[in-house]
């Protein structure tokens, strides 16, 4: 059996995307999370703070340092695999990436060197503001892809020559209007992401008994930030939802997989989409919660996906993405909530609790990947709404070639993936005094803290 070259390139995009995408969700708040470590200890002192900061930065080295690599990757697919697409809409991609390149990537490759080896070699103040600048030059450099991936979901200050995109207003293009929301919600998804990371890996040193001077103070930090975190993610969330409906209504009915329009449209808890009978098979519905949530009115209308007939994402996976990113959403509420409610005045996390944060840890990129998901099969089949197709820019390469590539990008992916997870639980039953500050430092700080 011969699969469609096409499906292959797509799948390996996917592939490449759903890897790349872990490590920024991480490395983006981590680095603010960083930045707040050492203010902690510049203000008050306390080594722990110092001890959590040069723990959690060889974190960051390796998630940043797998992001840009697994980037690269992605960017070339752009030429090898899309090559109509930087042919008929690289007016705008080109510059946007190389303003990335120039702006933030520098910036953080730069200053993250300090970072790793200043101890001792440059002043407080210096490892201050390097830290500031690197999280600065993540939270830029997710400023221009997001900005990019925007206008490819809703474009805006442009004109077509002769089949090519040319731009008549930059300011238009960045600031395209999803791009508001779009950035909001994938910065307080790495936040979120990193705070369950840095809950659950505290957690988990704790169950081990190899909590070191910072381990509580770092726990601590997860489970406020989440637990603030979850609810406005929830909030920003409904503002973005509000404007894909108004701008992109066909990835919307996927999402509720409405197939008519109609008023007081049901939300359809659990179900399975049929897209050869149009129906959703052993559908839970809640009346009018659809129209409720979406239009905030009970008898709202919403769009089906009648009206995009043969324009319309993939419904199934859509539909299912979308789900799975609400109920870790709610999930991730309720554990940070409950993590902060029994840890609240500083009381000690019983080991109900820390198991459930250790396996809250990588919570967040199930979430983000689930989100990431809904965001770009929902676009399909366009890779600029409305302007292009991704049958329009795919390279003719046979099967073959497809097939042989995208194996050996999965098998690399998830060695990559394995060790990447390996490192951090090498790193997190390590003793904390062989890590960091030393034995003296550890027993002065684990005293204090006790």
């Amino acid at each position: 059996m011969t699969i469609d070259p096409f499906v292959l390139a797509r799948i390996q995009f996917a592939a490449n995307i759903s890897f790349h995408i872990l490590f920024p969700a991480i490395s983006i708040g981590l680095a603010w999370l960083l930045l707040y470590f050492r203010w902690r200890y510049t203000r008050s002192g306390d080594k722990a703070w110092e001890y959590a900061y040069f723990f959690w930065v060889k974190i960051f080295a390796l998630t940043f340092a797998m992001g840009v690599v697994s980037g690269i990757t992605m960017s070339f697919q752009f030429g090898t695999n899309w090559p109509g697409f930087m042919a008929k809409a690289g007016n705008v991609a080109g510059p946007l990436l190389g303003y990335e390149v120039l702006s933030a990537f520098f910036l953080e490759a730069s200053f993250l060197g300090i970072m790793l080896f200043g101890k001792d070699r440059v002043s407080n103040r210096m490892h201050m503001t390097s830290t500031f600048l690197v999280a600065f030059g993540t939270t830029l450099s997710a400023f221009w892809i997001l900005s990019l991936n925007s206008w490819m979901q809703t474009p805006a200050g442009y004109r077509i020559e002769d089949g090519v995109v040319m731009v008549n207003s930059w300011w238009e293009v960045i600031f395209n209007p999803s791009f508001p929301y779009r950035m909001a919600h994938m910065l307080a998804a790495s936040l979120l992401t990193s705070a369950f990371l840095i809950a659950g890996v505290s957690a988990w040193r704790a169950l081990k008994n190899v909590d070191g001077p910072a381990t509580w103070k770092v726990m601590r930090t997860g489970v406020v930030l989440a637990a603030v975190m979850a609810p406005l993610q929830i909030f920003i969330g409904d503002l973005h939802g509000l404007n894909t409906l108004e701008h992109q209504p066909a990835k919307v009915a996927a999402m509720e997989a409405v197939w008519e329009t109609e008023q007081g449209a049901p939300f359809t808890a659990i179900a399975f989409p049929d897209e050869a009978t149009r129906t959703n098979r052993f559908a839970v519905e809640i009346p009018y919660a659809a129209s409720l949530i979406l239009t905030h009115e009970a008898q709202g209308e919403v769009l089906g996906l009648n009206e995009f007939e043969g324009k319309h994402p993939p419904v199934a996976v859509v539909f299912w993405s979308f789900r799975v990113m609400l109920a870790m959403g709610v999930l991730m509420l309720l554990v940070g909530w409950w993590a902060a409610w029994e840890m609240r005045g500083k009381r000690p996390a019983g080991r109900p609790l820390l198991r459930a944060l250790s396996w809250m840890t990588f919570s967040g990129w199930v979430a983000v990947l689930a989100g990431w998901y809904v965001t770009e099969i929902g676009r399909q089949p366009w890779i600029v709404d409305g302007v292009l197709t991704v049958r329009d820019v795919v390279a003719d390469h046979s099967s073959a070639t497809m097939a042989g590539t995208l194996f050996g990008y999965v098998l690399l992916y998830l060695f990559l993936l394995a060790s990447y997870i390996g490192a951090l639980r090498y790193l997190s039953t390590k003793p904390a005094a062989s890590l960091a500050l030393g034995p003296v430092a550890f027993a002065t700080t684990k005293t204090a803290e006790a």
